[in-house]
């Protein structure tokens, strides 16, 4: 009898090992696709990132063209502007809107040199009306800043460059911005004060803004940019002194 059980004994325990091999070896090919899913995975994300990180680096590319050619632009402009007027200006407060007492008319012509009259000052002075010129500017010297209010001011004198400077010469006003300016022949920049003025140029009286600046090295005292003559008179450049009173 126990001849005759060896063999199938021996059958069974072959059986059990082949089902034993199929299960780990089933269980390895599981383990290889969850291996290769999770790998499979893993690129994915990291596709996505690079993905991610090249659109990033296209935007910053693309704001990077947008502030170049703004900066053309303004280097452009700065070469095809007179030498006086070859700044470059960024503001670090909203303009305030200026007011006008007068009505402008289109017949209205200014010559490029005009006598004006500044704030309560009673001396005349000599401006230069520059359509290449963004904002306007006048010749002031002792600038002095304080507080009044809880609002910045400043006192200086308002000068020609031959009139003697006295109290008659002093003006006060509240700081409405400052400016950064560089001029066309050196490249520090300098920070300068924006005031509010009232000025009289024959029938026109109007609140202008004027930038604090050394012109003593300038032939007029006064700088009329596009921002005073805007919507109010047309220049021309070939006459001067159209408004001014000849005794």
């Amino acid at each position: 009898m126990l001849p005759r059980l060896v063999p199938i004994l021996a059958l069974g325990l072959l059986a059990g090992c082949a089902s034993s091999d199929r299960e780990s070896y089933h269980l390895a090919t599981l383990e290889a696709i969850e291996q290769s899913e999770a790998n499979l995975n893993n690129q994915i994300n990291n596709l996505q990132l690079q993905l991610s990180n090249q659109t990033d680096y296209i935007e910053s590319l693309e704001t990077e063209i947008e502030e170049m050619t703004v900066h053309l632009s303004k280097v452009t402009a700065l070469f095809s502007l007179p030498p006086e007027s070859k700044v470059e200006e960024e503001e670090e407060e909203p303009i305030v809107q200026q007011s006008s007492s007068y009505s402008p008319t289109a017949t209205y012509v200014l010559g490029e040199i005009e006598k004006v009259s500044i704030g309560s000052v009673p001396t005349q002075f000599d401006a230069r009306v520059d359509t290449g010129a963004a904002t306007s500017s006048i010749n002031a010297v002792d600038v002095k800043e304080f507080e009044r209010n809880g609002q910045t001011w400043v006192r200086f004198h308002l000068t020609d460059g031959e009139t003697t400077l006295d109290e008659s010469n002093w003006i006060e006003a509240p700081v409405v911005r400052s400016v950064k300016i560089r001029q066309s022949t050196s490249e520090e920049v300098e920070r300068r004060k924006v005031v509010e003025l009232w000025i009289k140029l024959g029938e026109i009286h109007e609140k202008a803004q004027f930038t604090l600046a050394d012109r003593s090295q300038m032939s007029h005292p006064v700088l009329l940019g596009r921002e005073f003559i805007r919507d109010i008179a047309v220049v021309d450049i070939s006459r001067k002194y159209l408004h001014t009173e000849i005794k």
